[in-house]
């Protein structure tokens, strides 16, 4: 009797064993595509966007293709409210600067996961080249005699050319923002690089899936200084830590 309990608890080691490295295997993938919202020092509560594309090269490393969509901002950017509407807006802002970055690199996996528990991590790393389009940034000011009936929408230009105040655009004349996108089309392009590294952390627990969170350090840089606030310190570098909740599918 003992002898058919140890035979019978034999099997059924065994076919525990079987059964978990079939879904230990059934975890492997070839590719995945991820998608996540960005947070990051240089941008706003949303920082922009993050798309990425990741094929295997062999047991630890995936090569990646990446698109970022990022507002950037100025670290002294500062929103105030109009004292006569209560909307806000930026003091002294002129420009947007929403930057496309494409990326290649590589994905290290520094440890694997089992399926349904515990974590992945890879490290990070991807660069290529950036696409700057700053934008005007616009306001809604009153023209005279503080009239509602009479206002103009335009880019925001605290200053004159010869840098003294500009009275038209006074804080105390400004009504709030433009509206989204205003003045898109007059845009100039800015051209430069980028590079990043980081830890990523994936928590899904089902294979067709993706879920996690990304960490790490990126440096946008440009041929030339991209101006957003004419009275600030402007910059053609812009080095940022970043945040990325991201989800995805892999097959």
């Amino acid at each position: 009797m003992t002898k058919k309990i140890q035979i019978t608890g034999f099997l059924f080691l065994a076919f525990a064993f079987t059964a978990m490295s079939q879904t230990q295997d059934s975890y492997e993938y070839n590719s995945e595509f991820t998608w996540g919202i960005n947070k990051n020092s240089s941008g706003g509560l949303i920082g922009g966007f993050v798309f990425k594309k990741a094929t295997r090269i062999n047991e630890r490393i995936f090569k990646t293709y990446g698109l970022e969509i990022m507002n950037v901002k100025n670290p002294q950017e500062v929103r105030v409210q109009s004292g006569i509407t209560g909307n806000s807006f930026i003091a002294g802002k002129s420009n947007y600067l929403y930057a496309l970055r494409f990326q290649y690199g590589r994905d290290v996996v520094l440890f694997t996961k089992a399926p349904q528990q515990g974590i992945e991590i890879k490290a990070v790393l991807a660069a290529g080249p950036s696409i700057g389009i700053v934008a005007p940034y616009y306001i809604e000011r009153l023209v005279s005699n503080q009239s509602f009936n009479n206002t103009k929408s335009e880019q925001y230009t605290p200053y004159n050319p010869d840098g003294t105040v500009n009275e038209d655009h006074a804080i105390g004349r400004i009504l709030g923002t433009g509206y989204l996108f205003q003045g898109l089309g007059d845009s100039k392009i800015q051209f430069g690089g980028n590079i990043k590294a980081g830890i990523n952390f994936e928590l899904g627990v089902v294979k067709s899936q993706v879920t996690g969170f990304e960490v790490g350090v990126l440096v946008d840089a440009y041929f030339s200084e991209v101006v957003l606030m004419p009275k600030a310190e402007n910059r053609a570098v812009f080095p940022t830590f970043y945040f990325t909740l991201f989800y995805g599918s892999r097959k």
